[in-house]
């Protein structure tokens, strides 16, 4: 037989190329942007990607959230997950959006975990001393051969049913058990309630409206590839402070050094910064800019580092007022120069509820210092501070005060107002999606 008739012919190959999708991301203000993105991309991928596009500051604080509009549930997608592995999951019944909005809270346990942990709702391993540092605690929860034990009592919705138990419950390795029999840990009366390999944990963004629940601190877990509503496991605790602990530690369990990989993944590189204390990065066209004067005959670059704050606080507030002359829509600019400063700041809010501004700052993350201002419904002409401070959510009520003929309401002295409540060492950081301010 000859070579030629031996010959084998093999069929052409084909470079191997990525499928890609069209995403629609939404904004706060509801405004969405169509994305055309590989099938692999992640969640932090499409952040950096709307970052740039936006020519937003990058302080690693933007997340992808995935919110069920008509169960109202949210969560924060890890910036590790797969967006089109997310979007599979969906079922056809429920509306479901991607927005990207800043939470600072999404790695804040990595930095103070004793505030996220409270004494009583967390056990050790016998062997382990009593008294743990502040990288004891991560160390325990990034260990693949201890975990501590979360506890404390939660609220389940029972399966099928409207009404709901109070029961005991226990966060271990293998899963999160309930107890049949007050505080008891013996095996024979825990009773496995879900484990998480195969759901997702979501935040009720809605409270007691839709699902009826005792408090307005509920979460549940959606498993993969549900059927709806009816397979959510719903839980809800006490206070805001106890939900925090059970959905940090959940995630813990979950995702292990994953996520502290993701949390280091933006200071890795960068000889000499710390991740507790970095700056925002900036781009190299930004770093080539000087700060300029040209309010003079001649103009000269601002050297001191104090009044170019002062000069670029005073420029924006400017382009503010001229942004609302030219947007509004009555066509009096005579009335909008003669409106109020704070109505045209970021941080005002308007008139938005006492419990849409918690919801506002719920999902930016409860990080000392993120506030917003509004109007006040209860007392006319007042506005009010709604701020985050210890995991929990406040109000302040800020008084117009009046001096001779002429009205100060004191929003252009938001900070001093601060200052004066007795909280000057925490950073204010607003509640919107690109700025970020701090004062000590």
């Amino acid at each position: 037989m000859s070579l030629s008739s031996r010959r084998v012919t093999l069929p052409a190959v084909m470079p191997i190329t990525l499928q890609k999708r069209v995403i629609k991301v939404y904004s706060e203000d509801d405004t969405s942007r169509a994305l055309e993105v590989p099938s692999d991309i992640t969640a932090r991928d499409v952040c950096q990607l709307l970052i740039l596009k936006n020519h937003y500051v990058d302080d690693h604080s933007w997340t992808l959230f995935e919110q069920l509009t008509h169960t109202g549930l949210g969560r924060a997608i890890e910036d590790h997950e797969l967006v089109m592995e997310v979007q599979s999951n969906w079922v056809m019944e429920e509306e479901t959006k991607l927005y990207f909005r800043k939470n600072y809270a999404k790695y804040e346990f990595f930095k103070n975990p004793l505030s996220f942990f409270p004494d009583h709702m967390i056990s050790f391993p016998s062997e382990t001393n009593a008294a743990l540092s502040h990288s004891g605690i991560l160390q325990m929860f990034l260990s693949s051969s201890t975990y501590p034990e979360i506890h404390g009592y939660l609220h389940a919705k029972e399966q099928g049913k409207k009404s709901w138990k109070k029961w005991y419950f226990l966060l271990r390795r293998s899963g999160l058990y309930f107890s049949t029999k007050g505080t008891s840990k013996e095996p024979r009366h825990l009773q496995f309630f879900c484990e998480f390999s195969n759901s997702d944990m979501y935040m009720s963004l809605t409270g007691k409206k839709i699902s009826g629940a005792p408090t307005s601190y509920g979460f549940c877990f959606k498993p993969n590839k549900s059927g709806g509503t009816r397979d959510l496991k719903q839980l809800c605790a006490d206070d805001e402070q106890s939900r925090t602990c059970w959905m940090t530690a959940i995630r813990l369990l979950k995702y292990g050094m994953q996520l502290y990989q993701n949390y280091m993944q933006p200071y890795q590189g960068r000889s000499g910064c710390s991740p507790l204390n970095i700056a925002p990065m900036r781009s190299i066209s930004e770093n080539s800019l000087v700060a300029m004067d040209f309010s003079g005959h001649r103009s000269r670059i601002i050297e001191n580092p104090t009044e170019a704050l002062s000069v670029a606080v005073e420029e924006g507030l400017a382009w503010r007022r001229r942004g609302c002359l030219r947007l509004n829509s009555h066509g009096s600019p005579i009335a909008m120069a003669n409106m109020a400063i704070h109505r045209s700041q970021s941080w005002f809010h308007h008139k938005i509820s006492r419990e849409e501004a918690q919801r506002l700052i719920l999902q930016h993350g409860l990080v000392d210092g993120v506030f917003l201002v509004r109007d006040s419904q209860s007392n006319p002409k007042t506005f009010v501070l709604s701020l985050s401070h210890g995991l929990k959510i406040k109000h302040f009520q800020i008084v117009p005060v009046f001096r001779g003929t002429k009205k100060n309401h004191y929003l252009v002295h938001l900070l001093y107002s601060w200052k004066m409540m007795g909280s000057c060492s925490i950073p204010l950081m607003m509640v919107i999606p690109d700025l970020l301010i701090s004062s000590s």
